[in-house]
């Protein structure tokens, strides 16, 4: 391939691997994961083709909300280690090809710190105005909450001052006021620190909720809160020019699309894809492509240097808050059909391979989909080896239980008695006996193999990363068929969301009888006729990766 200049744009390529320090690697044996143990597995991430590690937060944490609500801004959390730890691990990290990002928590603090407990002191602390307060009595938010399971209002009364505080999430997180010049710097003065100390970039919490608090910002752009967030952008890049921020916006495209900023991209560089992923969940469950595809083909244009991320799981509940309410039965009955499987009536608390009864069929098609979609594909630690959930575990924690190494006593992850873990191990057909690392490492057909496969071929095509979405039309409603081409590289994916054998007719009418099809997840090739038609045959859940390469191609296919 033709090398383009593209500019230090790693994140356009990367392949990001989620996971929280604490249900890692435990070195010490104290039953919670650390930085040491984190830097004695990187290797298995270097070898898994991980290029951008997304650390959940480390901080210093009151531990109501597994570590989101944050006591200290620059602190390293003494459980995990110390900032000599992390320092280590990011530089092991570097040594490795792997860049280091971590969340970004400031749309609001824990109770906790200090700058809360000094805000609560009285009406005249200096700190008072970091957070948003009201005196008169709010009215019903109970439609407002993010978490209606737990909280009743988005106001929570403090009795010592009898004025109310503003938390979005939990009572126990309170809002920063960041209309407030005040909380802005100390905001650009962590992500200067974190910078400093090595880091590639932040993954943003929660940023339309942080937006709404910038605003009422005195002077700014037509009261205009995406002017903070252009603000925070100008500000890395002026310290760290090839650093992200990865944004969680979970809102519908056409809104979704006004966090990259203008045509420049100057707000967010990267954005999960939340209606992409709801929808892959609706066509699994109906076997029909055709959700995926509208999803797709309704992602509108983003400016050159910005990118979607692409995933199948996150950290949090499975949301599918974007379908409409049939829609979110459907998939519902599909993969957890049991109320123990929901939570917030929104979203599922499970990993995809008990979803699909751990068919290894639609498990590698599903990942297979996820690598072949043009964009960065984002994993949740486990993934690779198709770890399960405990449902024991409460809420959201059902998918953040400790790392599944060996067969051995807790999955290898900790020494310590099981009491003192941060969660629940997985148990029943998904236990560490069954799945983990050491296992599947050696076995050339295991899960693991598989995603290095699939990991390795998205890499070795920058069409994937760079192109836009090319939905491909064919007669089979199971499946789905797609053509990514960037630069003279082109590639063909098609996968079958159904149980039944198929044979696909594509016609590619740029291609003639000279071109061929070359299968990059398996051997052979197909060849078009004159006319570009090509006929691929695919199993139940069969999924083909195909280069097109044409006559005189010198590339290493």
């Amino acid at each position: 391939m033709r090398i383009t200049d593209t500019g230090d744009l790693w994140w356009k390529n990367a392949v990001v691997y989620c996971l929280d320090v604490e249900t890692f690697m435990d070195w010490n044996g104290d039953g919670i994961g650390d930085f040491a143990g984190l830097t004695q597995r990187l290797d298995h991430l270097a070898d898994l083709g991980v290029t951008c590690l997304w650390l959940m937060p480390f901080y210093p944490t009151a531990e109501k909300d597994d570590g989101y609500d944050i006591t200290d801004f620059y602190g390293v959390d003494p459980r995990l280690g110390s900032h000599g730890d992390l320092v280590e691990m990011i530089r092991t990290a570097r040594d490795r090809g792997i860049r280091v990002i971590a969340d970004l928590v400031v749309n609001h603090t824990s109770d906790k710190h200090p700058w809360f407990k000094a805000a609560r002191s009285s009406k005249d602390n200096p700190y008072r105005d970091f957070y948003v307060w009201r005196s008169d009595p709010p009215p019903p938010t109970q439609h407002e909450v993010v978490f209606p399971d737990q909280e009743t209002s988005i106001w929570e009364l403090d009795e010592k001052t009898g004025e109310y505080y503003l938390h979005r999430f939990y009572k126990h997180q309170p809002d920063l006021n960041v209309s407030n010049p005040k909380v802005r710097d100390e905001i650009a003065k962590v992500m200067g620190f974190w910078l400093e100390v090595g880091l590639s970039g932040f993954r943003v919490d929660a940023v339309p909720f942080l937006l709404e608090g910038a605003e009422v910002e005195p002077g700014s752009e037509d009261g205009d809160p995406h002017s903070y967030l252009r603000a925070l952008r100008s500000f890395l890049g002026r310290r760290a020019g090839d650093a992200i921020l990865l944004g969680e916006v979970n809102l519908p495209h056409a809104e979704q699309v006004e966090y990259f900023g203008s045509s420049d991209g100057d707000e967010l560089t990267m954005m999960f894809d939340f209606v992409g992923m709801q929808s892959l969940y609706l066509s699994m469950a109906r076997h029909d492509a055709a959700p995926l595809e509208k999803a797709l083909r309704d992602r509108p244009p983003i400016p050159r240097d910005a990118q979607w991320a692409t995933f199948v799981r996150n950290h949090d509940e499975l949301t599918l808050d974007k379908l409409t309410e049939g829609e979110r039965q459907e998939v519902f009955a599909a993969f957890g059909p049991d109320e123990d499987m929901q939570v917030f009536g929104r979203g599922l608390r499970r990993r995809l391979p008990p979803m699909l009864s751990g068919d290894p069929r639609q498990i590698r098609m599903a990942y297979s989909l996820l690598f072949s979609l043009p964009g960065t594909p984002v994993l949740f630690y486990g993934e690779e080896i198709g770890m399960g959930e405990n449902l024991a575990a409460p809420g959201r924690m059902a998918v953040r239980t400790p790392m599944q190494w060996t067969s051995g006593k807790n999955g290898g992850f900790s020494t310590a008695a099981r009491r003192r873990l941060p969660g629940p191990v997985v148990e029943g057909g998904f236990a560490p006996e069954h799945i983990s690392v050491a296992e599947q490492r050696h076995d050339p057909d295991s899960l693991l193999s598989f995603i290095q496969q699939l990991i390795r071929r998205y890499r070795e095509s920058p069409e994937l990363g760079w192109s836009g979405v090319e939905v491909l039309d064919q007669p089979h409603a199971a499946v789905f068929a797609h053509r990514a081409t960037w630069d003279d590289g082109s590639l063909v994916a098609v996968h079958n969301l159904g149980p039944e054998p198929l044979t696909v007719p594509l016609r590619l009418p740029d291609l003639d009888a000279e071109t061929e099809l070359v299968d990059l997840l398996d051997h052979g090739s197909l060849a078009c006729d004159e006319r570009g038609s090509v006929e691929v045959a695919l199993e139940g859940y069969g999924y083909r990766w195909l280069r097109v390469v044409t006559p005189g191609a010198r590339r290493l296919v």
